[in-house]
């Protein structure tokens, strides 16, 4: 499954990284970093994620 953030709408708020920290992360600057193929076993996680982000940036392509 693929992850997608529009970084032109992310503004790096990380609460995705509390809802899937084996996905997200903020760097050393505060910059969301994710990761873009990742395993169907953490499908409910990144889902959290993408309901969680206050401006909807995050979808899931299969």
């Amino acid at each position: 499954m693929k992850v997608v953030v529009d970084k032109s709408r992310c503004q790096d708020h990380g609460q995705c990284v509390f809802a899937a920290p084996d996905v997200f992360r903020l760097d050393d600057q505060g910059r969301l970093v994710h990761a873009e193929d990742v395993d169907e076993s953490v499908r409910d996680e990144v889902e959290d994620a993408a309901d969680v982000c206050p401006v909807q940036a995050i979808r899931i392509e299969d």
